[in-house]
C-alpha cells in the first residue's frame, strides 16, 4: 500500500468545536430545556395505530403536505407558508444555505443560542457579533444602527432567548424588518421556546416582508427525540429552502408525528401554564438563595451564584445527582448556570441541592483552575 494522506478538512471545520450538552446518569436531568412530562397516552395511542399502517417501503411525500397543511392551519396560514426540517437546527442551516455562504454575514447578539455562529462557520457565513446589555436586553437603537451599518444578510434574533430566557422587544423587531427590507436583509425569529412566552413575531409575516419565525415539536410539544422543526415564511422564502434541502429529508415517521401531535394542543397548552407556573415558583425560590436569577419567558431560568463560583457549584449540583447546564465560561454569561424547568419533584430536587452547594464549604484543592 502506498502512503496514506489522510484528507484534510476545511480550516474553518478544522478550527471549529462540536456542540454538545454534556448526556450524564443522573436522578434529575435539567440542563436541556426538554418537556419533563412524556407525550400524552392518547398521543402514543394513536401513534402505534399508524405505525402499522405507514409505508415504509416507498419514499416519503416530499412535499409534506399533511404536515404543512396542518401546521398552517394551526398558524392561520397556507401550507406555502410552512417549510419542515429535521429539528429547528435543519431549518436555520437550511437558511444558511439559501441565504448565507462566503462573502456574506449572519448578525447574532450575544450571548444566545450557539448554534447560529456553529452553522454559519459550517456553511462559509461570517459571523458579526452585536452585544447584549447588563441585563441580557438587545438595546433597541444599538442594534439598529450596527445592522444599518453592517448589512447582514441574516439577522438571527432568539426570542425568547437562549440561554437568558429574555424576551426582544416587539417594536424593535418591527423595526429590524422594515430596516432588512431596505437593502435584502432577511430577520429570523426563533422561537424554539415561544410558546411560554406571551407575544410572537408571528404577527408580522407578510408576504412583503423578510421576516420568518422558527419554530420546534422538541419543547412544547415533548418530542424532543423525534427532532422535528418548521418555519413559517413568505413563500418566495419557502420555495428557497425546498431548493437546497436534501430530497426526502423529512422521513414518513416524522411527518406522521406532527400531523397527529397538532391534534393535542390543548393537552399542550395545559402543560406549557404549569411549567409556566412551576417557573414562577423556582423564580421565587431563587430569589431566596445567594444567586442572581433573571426574568425569563422560557422554560429555564439563568442565574449565577454568588457565594461560591458557578463552576463548583455545578459540580456540587452534579454530585447530588442533579445536572444544569454550565455557561460559566461563556462570554456574557460567565459564572452563570441555567436550569430547565421540570417537574413540582425535579424542582424541588434541585432546589434543595443548590441550597445545599451554596451553603457547602468549599474545597480549595478543587476549586484551584476554576
Amino acid at each position: 500500500m502506498s502512503k496514506f494522506v489522510r484528507p484534510a478538512s476545511r480550516e474553518a471545520v478544522a478550527a471549529m468545536e462540536s456542540y454538545h450538552a454534556p448526556q450524564l446518569d443522573v436522578a434529575v436531568r435539567l440542563n436541556t430545556n426538554e418537556s419533563p412530562f412524556a407525550p400524552p397516552q392518547a398521543f402514543r395511542e394513536a401513534m402505534g395505530s399508524v405505525v402499522t399502517g405507514l409505508q415504509w417501503h416507498r419514499y416519503p411525500d416530499r412535499q409534506a403536505a399533511d404536515l404543512r397543511t396542518a401546521l398552517a392551519s394551526a398558524h392561520g396560514v397556507s401550507p406555502e407558508e410552512v417549510f419542515v426540517a429535521n429539528g429547528s437546527n435543519e431549518v436555520l442551516q437550511s437558511l444558511y444555505l439559501a441565504y448565507g455562504g462566503p462573502g456574506r454575514n449572519a448578525m447574532v447578539f450575544e450571548p444566545t443560542f450557539a448554534m447560529y455562529a456553529q452553522i454559519a462557520h459550517i456553511t462559509g457565513t461570517g459571523v458579526l457579533r452585536g452585544a447584549r446589555d447588563s441585563e441580557h436586553r438587545l438595546v433597541p437603537n444599538d442594534v439598529l444602527k450596527i445592522v444599518e451599518e453592517q448589512k447582514p444578510e441574516l439577522i438571527f434574533l432568539c426570542s425568547p432567548n437562549n440561554p437568558t430566557g429574555t424576551m426582544d422587544p416587539a417594536e424593535m423587531v418591527a423595526g429590524l424588518v422594515d430596516l432588512a427590507a431596505t437593502y435584502g436583509g432577511m430577520v429570523v425569529v426563533d422561537e424554539a421556546y415561544g410558546q411560554f412566552a406571551k407575544t410572537s413575531a408571528a404577527d408580522l409575516l407578510a408576504e412583503n416582508l423578510p421576516v420568518v419565525v422558527s419554530r420546534t415539536f422538541s419543547k412544547t410539544w415533548a418530542l424532543a427525540g423525534i427532532r422535528l422543526g418548521y418555519l413559517v415564511a413568505p413563500t418566495w422564502c419557502v420555495n428557497d429552502l425546498e431548493k437546497v434541502v436534501l430530497p426526502y429529508h423529512l422521513d414518513v415517521f416524522k411527518q406522521a408525528v406532527g400531523v397527529i401531535a397538532l391534534q393535542y394542543e390543548r393537552e399542550m397548552e395545559e402543560r406549557v401554564a404549569e411549567l409556566v407556573a412551576e417557573r414562577g415558583r423556582v423564580a421565587a425560590a431563587l430569589g431566596g438563595l445567594a444567586v442572581t436569577a433573571w426574568p425569563s419567558e422560557a422554560n429555564f431560568i439563568l442565574f449565577r451564584p454568588e457565594a461560591r463560583p458557578g463552576a463548583a457549584v455545578w459540580q456540587a449540583l452534579l454530585d447530588r445527582s442533579v445536572l444544569v447546564r454550565d455557561f460559566t465560561t461563556m462570554a456574557g454569561t460567565e459564572g452563570c448556570l441555567r436550569v430547565t424547568i421540570g417537574t413540582v419533584s425535579e424542582n424541588n430536587r434541585f432546589l434543595e441541592a443548590l441550597d445545599e452547594a451554596l451553603r457547602e464549604e468549599p474545597d480549595e484543592s478543587a476549586l484551584e483552575g476554576v
